[in-house]
């Protein structure tokens, strides 16, 4: 359940909501192993999470890539290496970037709209009117979320990596003349089957991350809308930085670091 107001405090302080937000994360999975959740209700999510992130999501990295293009294509002309520009892209964009921006955007969309939805059956009091209907709000409302958002970040984010390289072919051939099949081919000597698993692997945990927060941030609320806006706004601010954490901490544990060799 989540924490209870004291005194004159309208909402709990932030700690409160990360200590609540950590167990939040143990009850899922045992939730999830249980197979106490509510499977109807995880097809809605799904829509909300997918179909409704697909333009923004396409938009943002279509932008993004010709724009990364663009910039790394300057420098490498400079000397004389503007063939290369689809391995540095297939580098920087394919293992970092793509998985980084899809799920800011998905952040931004669907972690506020979890926090205020909840935020708002919390402040409405029908969290309370689902405890005394002997229905837990873990399993019909926060396990759908949680699982939906699994599901479908990593297919946004190979969309988006796929609308990426478009823009990032269209910008070098219009800009540099450079022909798509060099792009491409200079980009596949780069890219490892392990970065593809790697995008899917971060896909699952930042979604994960994203809807834990938003949920926890609306489990956390009391007060009135401001305090719904408030707890949306914080979600996707703390959705933000932790996704650079995870990414962060996936690039130490599992990218190539580099050794300190004496000759």
């Amino acid at each position: 359940m989540a924490p209870k107001r004291s005194g004159a405090t309208s909402y709990p302080y932030a700690h409160s909501r990360f200590g609540f937000t950590l167990l939040l994360i143990g009850q899922i999975w045992l939730h999830l192993i249980q197979g106490k959740t509510c499977w109807q209700k995880i097809s809605e999510h799904l829509f909300k999470t997918g179909p409704s992130s697909v333009i923004p999501v396409l938009l943002a990295n279509v932008l993004a890539g010709a724009i990364f293009t663009i910039q790394s294509a300057r420098q490498l002309e400079s000397v004389g290496q503007v063939n290369l520009v689809g391995g540095v892209f297939a580098i920087a964009f394919c293992r970092e970037l793509a998985p980084i921006l899809t799920a800011c955007v998905v952040a931004g969309q669907i972690g506020s709209a979890f926090a205020a939805e909840i935020g708002s059956m919390k402040v409405s009091e029908q969290i309370d009117a689902l405890y005394t209907l002997r229905t837990d709000p873990i399993d019909y409302l926060i396990l759908p979320r949680v699982l939906a958002c699994c599901s479908m970040v990593p297919i946004l984010i190979v969309l988006g990596l796929v609308f990426g390289i478009l823009g990032g072919i269209f910008a070098a051939a219009q800009l540099y003349q450079l022909q798509p099949l060099m792009f491409l081919d200079s980009a596949r000597s780069l890219l490892k089957t392990s970065d593809l698993v790697s995008l899917v692997f971060k896909g699952v945990i930042f979604g994960a991350a994203i809807s834990t927060i938003g949920c926890g941030w609306g489990m956390t609320t009391y007060g009135g809308v401001k305090q719904v806006g408030e707890s949306a706004t914080a979600a996707v601010v703390v959705s933000g930085i932790t996704i650079f954490a995870l990414d962060l901490a996936i690039s130490l544990l599992f990218g190539d670091l580099p050794t300190n060799k004496r000759i």
